[in-house]
C-alpha cells in the first residue's frame, strides 16, 4: 500500500470520526454544523489522496460522503462539484456509479435552475452509455434530455449538436422517421444561418439516405423537396449521389450502385455512419428473393 492511499484511508477515518461526533447531543450542542463541515473537508482530502494512488473507487466514494454533508449544510452548489468529481473518479472503472453519481449532479443543478449545466453533465451521461455501456437507447434518453435543457436555456447551436446524436442514433436502431425528422429540422434552421449554411446540405444528405433505407420512391420525393427548398443542395455531389444511387435501386443495379459510391468515395471518403446506411441500402437491393 502506497504513502497516498494510508493517507487517504487515514483521512477517511478521521472524516468519520467527526462526523459521527457532530450528530451525538454533545455534537449539537457544541457546534455540530462546523463538524459537519470538517468532515466534508477531510473527505475531499482524502479523495484526492486516494486519486494520487490510483484508486478511483475509493476516491468516488469519499467525494460522495462529502457531497452528501455538503447537501446537509446546505451547500447545493459544493454538493453537486463533489458528485461530479466522484463520477469523473468512478468513470475509471465503474461506469454505472459513475452515472449514478452524475444523476445526483444533474438533480441538484436543475432544482437549482442551472439547466445548462444539467444538459452538460446529461451528454457526459450519454457518452457513458455510448462508449462504455453501448447502451445506446439510453445514449439517445441523455442526448435528448440535454437538447431539450438547452432549447430551454436558448442554447439552440448546442441543443442541435444533441439532437444530431439522436439522430444518428435512431438511424442506427433503424428510427429512420426520428432521424429524418431531426436532420430535416436541423438542415432547415442552418439555412438561414450564414455560418451554419453549409453544413445544411449534410443535414440533407444524412435525412435522404435515411429516406433511401426506410423508401425508397418516398426518398425521390423528398431529394426534390429539399432540391427546392435550399438551391446548394441540388448543385452539390452529395444530391448527384443521391440521385445515382436512386436511379440504380429502381434499375436494381449493384454494380452501379457500388461504383457511384467508390467514385464519390474517392473524393470525399464517407464516415462510418454513411456506410453503414448506405451498406444497408444496397443489401436491400441485392438480396435473393424468397424461395416459394
Amino acid at each position: 500500500m502506497g504513502d497516498a492511499e494510508q493517507k487517504g484511508i487515514m483521512l477517511m477515518q478521521e472524516a468519520e470520526k467527526k462526523q459521527k461526533g457532530a450528530k451525538g447531543f454533545l455534537g449539537n450542542l457544541f457546534g455540530g454544523s462546523s463538524k459537519i463541515e470538517e468532515a466534508a473537508e477531510l473527505y475531499v482530502r482524502a479523495a484526492n489522496s486516494f486519486k494520487m494512488a490510483k484508486k478511483w473507487a475509493a476516491a468516488g466514494e469519499s467525494f460522495c460522503r462529502a457531497g452528501q454533508l455538503q447537501i446537509e449544510l446546505g451547500s447545493k452548489h459544493e454538493a453537486a462539484t463533489h458528485y461530479v468529481d466522484a463520477g469523473n473518479c468512478y468513470r475509471k472503472g465503474d461506469p454505472n456509479e459513475a452515472i449514478k453519481s452524475l444523476h445526483q449532479a444533474v438533480t441538484i443543478y436543475t432544482d437549482m435552475g442551472r439547466f445548462t449545466i444539467a444538459a452538460k453533465h446529461h451528454i457526459t451521461i450519454a457518452e457513458i452509455y455510448e462508449t462504455e455501456l453501448v447502451d445506446i437507447e439510453q445514449a439517445i434518453a441523455n442526448y435528448e434530455q440535454a437538447a431539450d435543457y438547452y432549447k430551454g436555456e436558448e442554447s439552440n447551436s448546442s441543443a442541435n449538436k444533441c439532437l444530431l446524436k439522436v439522430a444518428q442514433f435512431s438511424a442506427q436502431l433503424e428510427n429512420y422517421e426520428k432521424a429524418v425528422e431531426i436532420y430535416e429540422q436541423v438542415g432547415i434552421s442552418a439555412m438561414d444561418n450564414s455560418l451554419l449554411k453549409y453544413s445544411a446540405k449534410d443535414h440533407f444528405f444524412r435525412a435522404a439516405v435515411c429516406h433511401m433505407c426506410l423508401d425508397q420512391v418516398n426518398a425521390q420525393i423528398c431529394v426534390q423537396k429539399y432540391e427546392d427548398m435550399f438551391p446548394a443542395f441540388s448543385e452539390s455531389r452529395e444530391c448527384k449521389l443521391v440521385k445515382s444511387l436512386l436511379k440504380a435501386c429502381e434499375e436494381e443495379n449493384v454494380d452501379a450502385f457500388t461504383q457511384s459510391l467508390q467514385e464519390f468515395d474517392s473524393i470525399s471518403r464517407l464516415d462510418q455512419w454513411l456506410t453503414t446506411m448506405l451498406l444497408r441500402v444496397k443489401k436491400s437491393i441485392s438480396a435473393e428473393p424468397d424461395l416459394l
